[in-house]
């Protein structure tokens, strides 16, 4: 079995375990890796996470020109935007999911650290989290916002909309969006309870110990 052909499987098998566990639904969401060769795969417009077939997989070269498979996304911007500013990243996930989207309804969010420190892993996946304002779906400007950020953040949340996530690779990717859909599940729940978040100092102990990007 190649590369290419393994890194299709992977893709479709991570878009359907977020699908199955409700972390998106219907034909919401997208996902997308690098191939070996620099090009990407990209799953097809309108399509379910559920149901990817690894076969029709969008596929661009390293020049980012469509070579096989069906349309891609109309949210591409939003993947070459974080593929063009953070060398690091291998993957990008783009989800609707039910908590990040509802936690991004609420007044009085602090946009340049959308999601509280509650717990170390949040900090560890995301670092933080920076939440754009509100885009129709498939704007570019989506794309050139997070161009604006410079490379300096690897996940964002699309006010009313849904989280973006880079990682070094497919699995990466899928986990720290997982991440913050549990974070975002958490604050909540403990929303005006009085829950005691991480301190300035166990957040800088976080930091310093796991080499997060946090001071960006």
């Amino acid at each position: 079995m190649s590369t290419e052909t393994r890194l299709r499987d992977q893709i479709c098998e991570l878009a359907k375990s977020l699908f199955d566990r409700g972390l998106t639904h219907g034909s919401t969401g997208n996902i997308s890796a690098r191939t070996d060769d620099g090009g990407l795969l990209v799953s097809p417009t309108g399509t379910s996470f559920g149901r990817l077939d690894p076969s029709r997989l969008s596929h661009f070269d390293a020049s980012g020109q469509l070579k096989s498979g069906d349309a891609p996304t109309k949210e591409m911007p939003l993947h070459t935007a974080f593929y063009d500013t953070r060398s690091s990243a291998g993957a990008v996930v783009h989800l609707h999911s039910c908590h990040a989207v509802a936690l991004s309804l609420l007044p009085d969010l602090d946009a340049d650290s959308f999601l509280p420190p509650l717990t170390p892993y949040g900090l560890m996946k995301l670092g933080k989290v920076k939440l754009l304002p509100f885009f129709l779906p498939g704007d570019p400007a989506m794309g050139e916002a997070v161009r604006g950020l410079a490379g300096k953040r690897s996940a964002v949340m699309l006010a009313n909309h849904g989280p973006v996530v880079a990682g070094k690779d497919v699995e990466a990717a899928c986990n720290a969006i997982e991440e913050l859909e549990d974070t975002a599940r958490l604050a909540l729940m403990t929303r005006h309870m009085g829950a005691r978040a991480l301190s300035d100092d166990q957040i800088q102990a976080v930091v310093t110990k796991f080499d997060v990007e946090w001071d960006t």
